[in-house]
């Protein structure tokens, strides 16, 4: 149970309104990442940008909960491929656009209501031999400095960019955005059981100061079974629900 928490390494994962096949990619899908797009609130955006989309799993979970029209952006070509394949075999695939770029040459008039990530963050860290894993996981090809370049270029004013992290690696962004006036606005930490470590944090930025809202999500109750916070987080999403 806890590699299924870690790393879904099937050929595919089949969702309730779409499929992910991810025999083509070096990253698999995984619980935090569908943290990631079950939890963040897409209610105000009508364009979205996706950073590194991957298997364009973050794009498909946005999709099904409104109409925005969605940019997503993947660096590595077979990660690319993959995400076509699956937005394309998706009923959402006329409202994602997928691109072939690396974020920091993407061009675009459009100033996004919503940007989400799911970003490189082990900055020493040793890397493994498989190119695309490195390029996943590491941030030699999209730093904390470049993803807050393109919240200052590609933001919305009222925008929010939303990013999932460690708990060492969310703090150094959020200070590396302060400096930029994006302000904190939400931060969820999710634990894998009641006062176990972080496993990781969602944060949500704006140019805007709010009251910051703090939430924590438990994933197992003490027997392993989903808590109930959990099972309603992901309900539309996984079909054990």
């Amino acid at each position: 149970m806890r590699l299924f928490y870690f790393f879904m390494a099937n050929n595919y994962f089949s969702f309730k309104q779409f499929t992910i096949h991810q025999d083509q990619t070096a990253m698999k899908v995984t619980t935090d990442a569908c943290i990631l797009g079950a939890y963040t609130d897409v209610s105000k955006a009508k364009t979205i940008l996706d950073i590194g989309t991957g298997t364009g799993l973050l794009s498909l979970m946005l999709s099904q909960k409104n109409n925005s029209k969605i940019d997503a952006v993947e660096i590595d070509k077979s990660a690319y491929n993959q995400a076509v394949t699956n937005i394309n075999e998706s009923i959402y695939k006329d409202r994602i656009s997928v691109y072939n770029n690396s974020i920091q040459e993407f061009s675009t008039n459009i100033l996004y209501d919503l940007i989400i990530s799911n970003p490189p963050f082990f900055q020493n860290h040793l890397k493994s031999k498989n190119f695309s894993r490195n390029n996943s996981l590491h941030t030699d090809t999209l730093t904390f400095e470049d993803l807050i370049e393109i919240m200052t270029r590609l933001l919305s004013f009222n925008g929010i960019f939303v990013v999932l992290l460690p708990s060492y690696e969310s703090s150094i962004f959020e200070q590396l955005a302060t400096l930029e006036k994006f302000y904190l606005q939400k931060k969820l930490t999710i634990r894998h059981r009641k006062g176990s470590k972080i496993l990781r944090i969602i944060t949500t930025f704006g140019r805007i100061k709010e009251e910051i809202i703090n939430e924590e999500l438990i994933i197992k109750n003490p027997d392993e079974s989903y808590t109930t916070d959990f099972q309603m987080l992901l309900k539309d999403y996984y079909l054990i629900f």
